[in-house]
């Protein structure tokens, strides 16, 4: 059986390769998570360059996220078949003359066409996570899968690295030494991690009948959850450096490095997310998320205001708006909440789909990546209509409403979410 890996009885050399599989598909997540968010850094002097309205800038930085979405349906798919080490080192392959190619890149088309490719290197996250999930029994499956998805840190560390090559050499050495980085990468998950034949969907298994989960109602109420813990997460990483040189006039690496205040804890503690969601239950723990980053999203909506009270000594004018540092705290509690909700949420798929945790996973991250797609496009089209740049909050807080909604009346009717008794039934 695929979950029955890393029982009592297992071998120390069995353990030994289940971890080694767990830190270098990491590392090779993280790398692919780096790549697939540079252009939330590199994306403001191409856009100066073009000289792109805040749309065109949403498209470019979208463009790679909506290939790294369309590609985890059939890359989990053929993780299930034909094992996630082999799939995960053809895709980081294709990825790296696409990314090489970048720095060529002179017009907008350019960079929307080499965005595609190099989005291939997002759909890393549906074949490492059954990958890992399969070398571990199920009472650990949660804390392995936080682990692998704490790769969604390379969105903090991509904040750090090309601001810095950015500064120092231009934007076109960044894609440059990510290509490098890749191809490392690359040879180091090849050396270090292994296959289990058994961890492979039977032959006679056909396509559809790994897609036949995929009418069952819950499998689109976790897309829902997904696309706002991950598809936000995405898109804020994308839109938040670009926020802050706008908004509050700061320097690009100011900027990028405030930004990774939110990246960082949404990427790395995704790892306690699914200690948390082991422990609680995927239910409890995604309902409390849905609740924190609910709050988050209204203080982060409202915009700078400043309103005039005609008073018996005249008028006095009042300034309302977050500053930079509360605003940069909010958007880190944020983070926090986004990163146990991605933990969560595939909680639940490895609880209710353990047999075939590739296909649903690739479903539910092409929902949440979609997101990612859709969201900056719209924070791009809301702030040229209104003029306001919270207004990407605005609609997130939206986003949020609607699961907290279709929670309330599918789960939290039926069950006390924070009784310990009820996990098993998560």
């Amino acid at each position: 059986m695929a979950n029955a890996s890393l029982s009592a009885g297992e071998s120390p050399r069995r353990t030994r390769q289940a971890w080694s599989v767990l830190l270098v598909s990491t590392l090779a997540f993280t790398v692919c998570f780096m790549v697939w968010m540079m252009f939330g850094v590199i994306g403001i002097p191409i856009k100066k360059m073009l000289n792109l309205s805040a749309t065109q800038f949403g498209l470019l930085t979208a463009m790679p996220v909506l290939t790294g979405s369309l590609v985890r349906v059939p890359l989990g798919i053929w993780t299930d078949r034909f094992g996630g080490r082999i799939v995960m080192a053809v895709l980081m392959a294709i990825t790296v003359p696409a990314i090489w190619l970048m720095s060529y890149a002179t017009e907008y088309w350019h960079f929307l066409t080499i965005g595609l490719f190099v989005g291939l290197a997002g759909g890393s996250f549906s074949v490492g996570t059954p990958y890992v999930a399969r070398w571990f029994p199920k009472n650990r499956q949660g804390t392995a899968m936080g682990v692998y998805g704490a790769g969604n840190s390379g969105a903090a560390v991509n904040k750090f690295v090309a601001p810095v090559l950015l500064v120092a050499f231009g934007w076109t050495m960044v894609p440059q030494v990510y290509a490098a980085i890749m191809l490392g990468t690359l040879v180091l998950f090849w050396l270090f991690s292994y296959s289990d034949p058994a961890h492979l969907v039977s032959s006679n298994v056909k396509f559809t009948d790994q897609l036949r989960a995929l009418k069952d109602p819950k499998v689109i109420k976790y897309c829902q959850y997904y696309s706002i813990v991950f598809g936000g997460y995405v898109a804020l990483s994308l839109w938040m450096v670009q926020y802050y040189v706008g908004e509050y006039g700061l320097d690009i690496r100011v900027a990028a490095l405030l930004a990774a205040c939110f990246s960082l804890p949404g990427g790395v503690l995704r790892a306690i997310g699914g200690v948390l969601s082991d422990k609680y239950g995927a239910h409890s723990v995604t309902w409390w998320v849905m609740w924190v980053s609910w709050i988050c999203l209204f203080l982060l909506s409202y915009p700078q205001t400043d309103f005039t009270i005609l008073t018996v000594n005249g008028p006095t004018t009042f300034h309302l708006g977050l500053n930079v540092y509360a605003f940069t705290a909010l958007m880190g509690l944020l983070g926090v909440a986004f990163a146990f909700g991605k933990a969560s949420v595939f909680k639940y798929i490895s609880d209710d789909y353990p047999k075939n945790i590739g296909a649903i996973s690739g479903i539910v991250g092409l929902a949440g990546g979609l997101g990612g797609f859709v969201l900056p496009i719209m924070f791009g089209a809301l702030m040229d209509w209104t003029g306001i740049r919270s207004s990407a909050f605005m609609l997130m807080y939206g986003v949020v409403w609607v699961s907290l909604i279709w929670m309330y009346f599918t789960e939290v009717r039926r069950t006390d979410v924070m009784d310990p008794s009820h996990v098993s039934a998560h």
